[in-house]
């Protein structure tokens, strides 16, 4: 797979998506329950980096890619790699400390950040609709976690987990940005290469201090996570070719299906009243940014072929 454009195939890009969201769901829940069996959350990293990058490797390999991974930009990739591995950390540690549906409805809050971070970083103006859409997103947060200048008092909902769950999307904005710049020269293969070949070394130092051994059936949960991972990063560079990041983006939302049902039959968690509230103002402010960017995109002027 190399980094020319893929002829747009709208309904393929919706299927790959809602597969992405089952899967990366899924990973969630692995990672939830590999950390209540006892594995720390240094070691998860480093298996789910490590067997990354050796289904990349294989991959590239057997359809004779892996020269396409050569770069230019590698304080780039090098920059993308340490907020990139700060993030897992931050994500998986939301994971293992919210009941999954909470856990996955914060991490809806990645595009409110993106709006802000637009405005700060690169001096966009933003109007109404996303600016109400940020407001509408934080909101649900409130309502989810409950703090008690509001009347809160779930025992469900730890305050220091949801701040780990809020810090993670606002890296993974962060990051969006950063792949979006390393996109305009790099192959969607060369990115996930350089990520997991970096990182992978950097989560291993960690090891010696974390490492413990473990019984057959988390071997098995600790490798089910890792290949989830592995094939959610395929999933998502394969729908990203052939559909627009504004409508695909919106399936991403059923994960919120899959870890309730996640949280309920697996953990015996079943989601707080504050879910039901506040889950549906925080997807309703991603669908409204994802349409007010699609409108944006329609406005604006379409180079003419010479």
């Amino acid at each position: 797979m190399d980094g020319s454009v893929a002829r747009p195939r709208p309904m393929l890009a919706l299927i790959v998506r809602l597969a992405t969201a089952a899967v990366l769901a899924t990973m969630a829940m692995l990672v939830k329950l590999a950390g209540e069996k006892g594995v720390h959350l240094a070691e998860l990293v480093f298996w789910r980096q490590a067997i990354t990058l050796l289904c990349v490797v294989v991959l590239l390999a057997a359809w004779g890619k892996l020269a396409s991974v050569k770069t230019k930009r590698f304080a780039a990739h090098a920059r993308r790699a340490i907020y990139g591995l700060t993030g897992m950390f931050f994500v998986y540690g939301a994971v293992m400390l919210l009941p999954l549906p909470e856990a996955t409805a914060i991490s809806f809050t990645a595009p409110f950040f993106a709006v802000m971070i637009s405005v700060i970083l690169f001096g966009e103006k933003v109007g109404i609709y996303r600016w109400g859409a940020v407001v509408l997103g934080f909101a649900g947060v409130l309502l989810i976690t409950q703090p008690s200048f509001i009347g809160g008092g779930s025992d469900l909902v730890d305050p220091f987990g949801a701040a780990v769950g809020l810090v993670a999307a606002f890296l993974v904005a962060l990051i969006s940005f950063q792949i979006q710049d390393l996109n305009t020269t790099e192959a969607p293969w060369s990115i996930v290469f350089w990520f997991v070949l970096l990182t992978t070394p950097i989560a291993a130092l960690a090891l010696p201090f974390v490492y413990e051994p473990h019984s057959g059936e988390v071997w098995a949960i600790i490798i089910a996570m890792a290949l989830c991972g592995a094939l959610a990063q395929i999933l998502l560079t394969t729908s990203l070719r052939f559909g627009s990041a504004a409508v695909i983006l919106l399936m991403d939302y059923t994960s919120l299906l899959w870890a309730t049902f996640y949280g309920y039959t697996v953990f015996d968690q079943p989601p707080g009243p504050g879910l039901w509230l506040g889950a549906p103002l925080i997807v309703g402010a991603g669908v409204l940014i994802a349409w007010r960017e699609r409108q944006l995109a329609r406005s604006r002027p379409q180079p003419v072929a010479d």
